[in-house]
């Protein structure tokens, strides 16, 4: 079996290439990324040679010998940054993905599966836990969730179009680990929050609005759960996360401070007045998704692709925040 990652060297890709490489199914890999970091560089070792990397741009470069051949195209490409250039964004996230669909297709590939979100899903109760089948229509004020949404819209019809293309929807939770400290502070953190201070029992308290609660997953797991989809004949969306539910009573646990709520239009107020005046990189469309989008019911995954984390939330959130106190990286150096 021939599989091609595309963004292969992001939060997830080098995971899943580590599951991947030893797995007896799959007999060639091909990894692309902007800017792979070659089979001889630091993201090879450990790979034994069995990826061949490719650098491209899914927005401009020429995919087609890259993916002929294919078994199944694994889409993780996405930006999360630079916020303030909507338009370029909007041309990786949402026509680069149109162009991954249409390669797939082009190459005769057997199955698609693509890295979606929780952050795809319409605004959801807080006080239980809905199944794929709720409404993937997003969150409006979030650009992250609307091009998320978009994209799932473009499988809907890509499904309706060509059944015989199995194709998987993945939509995990946050996604944590070590070697990602550095790219999520980077996207997430203003320059006000030093990095040292993000670990237990420096932080003296935890403010946030009640309605803030949020699923996370370790990219190992992750890469798993991928791992599985890719080699099972398994259609359809899968929602993925560990327990438990991290919400503003088990943050300020795990950081031995003090829980601070603070109302949500206060907390939303601050984030675009940061955003605005440039302390902080993100808009205030993450405090709504973080609000907004319901808590997954994860029963699907552990059933039809016998998945089971390895890692608490509470676990992959401590290995995330070494990461950012040690400015762990990942195989390519984080972009400006």
């Amino acid at each position: 079996m021939k599989i091609v990652v595309v963004g292969a060297t992001g939060n997830v890709g080098i995971a899943l290439l580590r599951v991947l490489k030893d797995h007896p199914d799959v007999e060639q890999i091909v990894g692309i990324a902007r800017r792979p970091p070659g089979n001889d560089g630091p993201a090879e070792a450990g790979f034994g040679g069995r990826v061949q990397w490719v650098a491209a741009d899914i927005v401009s470069d020429d995919l087609r010998s890259a993916f002929e051949g294919a078994d199944v195209v694994v889409n993780l490409a996405w930006q999360i940054q630079p916020a303030r250039e909507r338009g370029q964004m909007h041309l990786t996230n949402v026509h680069g993905s149109r162009r991954v669909f249409d390669e797939t297709l082009a190459c005769g590939a057997k199955a698609l599966v693509h890295a979606s979100s929780v952050g795809v899903y319409a605004a959801g109760p807080n006080n239980k836990l809905v199944d794929e089948n709720w409404p993937h229509t997003g969150i409006s004020t979030s650009s992250y969730s609307r091009d998320k949404a978009a994209v799932e819209a473009m499988l809907d019809r890509l499904e309706a179009t060509h059944p015989e293309l199995r194709v998987v929807r993945m939509r995990p939770g946050l996604v944590f680990q070590r070697a990602a400290g550095t790219e999520i502070a980077h996207y997430f953190l203003g320059r006000l929050v030093p990095r040292s201070a993000v670990r237990p029992r420096w932080l003296p308290a935890i403010p946030l609005p009640p309605q803030i609660r949020f699923q996370v997953v370790h990219a190992d797991d992750l890469a798993t759960a991928y791992a599985a989809a890719i080699t099972r004949d398994v259609r359809g969306a899968f929602n993925i996360a560990a327990d438990p539910v991290l919400d503003v009573e088990r943050l300020a646990a795990f950081f031995n401070a003090r829980p601070l709520p603070v109302p949500l239009r206060l907390m939303r107020g601050l984030a675009s007045l940061g955003y605005r005046l440039h302390l902080q990189p993100t808009d205030a469309g993450w405090v709504d998704l973080a609000a907004q989008t319901p808590l997954m019911d994860v029963t699907r995954a552990r059933t039809e692709l016998d998945w089971q984390p390895r890692m608490a939330a509470d676990a992959a959130l401590l290995d995330l925040t070494e990461g950012i106190r040690d400015k762990a990286t990942g195989p390519t150096p984080v972009l400006r």
